[in-house]
């Protein structure tokens, strides 16, 4: 009686053996989810106490440079070969140009400030070195370097005109604090791009020194350093920004740590391929801080109430915005961008960094963006934007006078002024990568598609007849994104 028993359940399990390992091995595969982002992650060197190392006293900064470079002889050349140093990028072929370009903020054009040259001393106050005061700045010298810009952890370091030292700072207390480059260090320039908290950028203001979790679950949860995603070696930090680059060389990318693979939903997944993380995982930008979406030059000069938010005499007129909402365009890391001299029309838009990309190009993907919308001034004879002289004497912040300010920004970038000038309307792209928002406050399926096809999404914009989603939405152009998406 026992033997049957045990040779029934032996028949039995023979029995599933043969039906279910033919059903699993024909079940279609499914990729393993394989997301440890935290092996991406750079390891942190343990900080060396320079409290007794640093003697002093420092005179200027250059005589703290000079100390730090008895034992880092050989960060001196990293950092003269960086573009934290020389703000230029290297020559990059264009299509359609005779020569090759060199653009980097030393030569780019904004519709923020405008441009460096000629303003020099109050755009150089965010420069990794001391004394840039005008074209004459040797790019050569090692102890023009700021080391401390980067790596004082004091929290009571202050660069003013020019780069240098604020009167009052205590060189020797910040000599002896330094470690690592802080939140604050990175911060302390690229949060106040533009001349002040927020300006620039949609996704870098103040509010990341100390962010709680909904403003950046990166810096707020899981207590990012900038240096974690811009990881750095022989002092080259890993990123590029398309306001002054050219290329899409060394950047930062979300798979750098996590998996393309990682969600368990297969809908989410069949996006990845067209729909950068961001569009999902930024759904607005200036969460605390509002940013400024337009300013307008022509109507500066004006005696009237002023507000750092609406209006200043010396600037113009501003239109600032908080919790707004990303636009979206095909972009595959690259762009297009405005050179001093090309030829504007006037009537129209002038893009000054147009982002590359289509629905045919497959290297591209929908991309949140701030977009800044400006009205800057322009040569109405030789139909080219123009850089002026804001800064200093001459200045339009101290004459108000676009004449005089115009010769006189010609003259430092050598392009010629004709003496008649007008103001154009100009727009610049910012990529939204900062203020990255967890799972659960991620966009929806809804926020994009709608109920109806009237999510947030420019379909007709983006190359689409209509959202794919729903019947009659299908695009015509190319088939391929459109399959990827649906």
């Amino acid at each position: 009686m026992q033997d049957f028993k045990y040779s029934w359940l032996v028949t039995i399990a023979l029995v599933l053996t043969a039906v279910i390992v033919p059903l699993l091995y024909f079940l279609p595969e499914r990729e393993a989810i394989t997301d440890d982002p935290w092996a991406g992650m750079p390891q942190h060197l343990p900080h060396t106490d320079h409290s007794a190392l640093m003697k002093g006293p420092f005179a200027d900064g250059p005589s703290v440079t000079r100390a730090c470079l008895e034992c880092h002889q050989k960060s001196a050349e990293e950092v003269l070969q960086s573009v934290h140093w020389t703000w230029e990028s290297p020559p990059v072929e264009i299509a359609g140009r005779p020569q090759p370009v060199i653009l980097g903020k030393k030569f780019a054009v904004n519709n923020f400030c405008i441009g460096i040259g000629s303003n020099w001393p109050a755009c150089t106050s965010c420069h990794a070195g001391y004394g840039w005061t005008d074209g004459t700045f040797d790019f050569s010298k090692s102890e023009n370097i700021d080391c401390l810009v980067c790596h004082d952890n004091s929290s009571l370091y202050v660069k003013t005109k020019g780069g240098y030292p604020a009167d009052g700072v205590d060189l020797l207390a910040a000599a002896k604090s330094v470690g690592q480059p802080t939140r604050a260090n990175c911060g302390g320039c690229h949060f106040r791009g533009g001349g002040g908290n927020a300006v620039k950028h949609g996704d870098l203001d103040e509010s990341l020194y100390y962010p709680v979790d909904r403003v950046d679950v990166h810096m707020g949860k899981h207590d990012f350093l900038c240096t974690d995603c811009h990881q750095t070696q022989h002092h080259d930090i890993k990123g590029r920004a398309i306001s002054v680059s050219l290329d899409d060389a060394n950047q930062v990318y979300c798979t750098d740590c996590h998996s393309e693979s990682l969600h368990a939903d297969e809908r989410i997944t069949a996006h990845v391929q067209t729909v950068a993380c961001q569009t999902c995982h930024i759904p607005e930008g200036a969460i605390k801080e509002a940013t400024k979406m337009h300013w307008d030059w022509s109507a500066a000069g004006q005696d009237r109430a002023e507000d750092p938010h609406t209006y200043l005499k010396k600037k113009g007129e501003f239109v600032y915005e908080k919790g707004f909402a990303p636009e979206y365009f095909w972009y595959n890391g690259l762009a297009d961008h405005y050179v001093l001299g090309d030829k504007i029309i006037a009537k129209e838009v002038t893009f000054i960094n147009r982002p590359r990309g289509s629905i045919e190009d497959l290297d591209s993907k929908i991309w949140p963006f701030k977009v800044h919308r400006g009205k800057q001034v322009y040569d109405k004879k030789y139909h080219y934007l123009l850089q002026p002289k804001t800064y200093g004497e001459g200045g339009y912040w101290s004459e108000f006078d676009w004449d005089i300010a115009l010769r006189l920004g010609s003259d430092a970038v050598d392009l010629p002024y004709s003496g008649e000038y007008d103001f154009t309307s100009t727009e610049m792209f910012w990529p939204t990568t900062p203020m990255v928002q967890a799972a659960g406050k991620a966009l929806q399926c809804i926020d994009c598609h709608g109920k109806t096809g009237n999510g947030r999404f420019d379909w007709q914009a983006l190359g689409y007849e209509g959202d794919p989603m729903y019947r009659g939405g299908r695009q015509t152009v190319s088939n391929v994104k459109t399959a990827e998406v649906k």
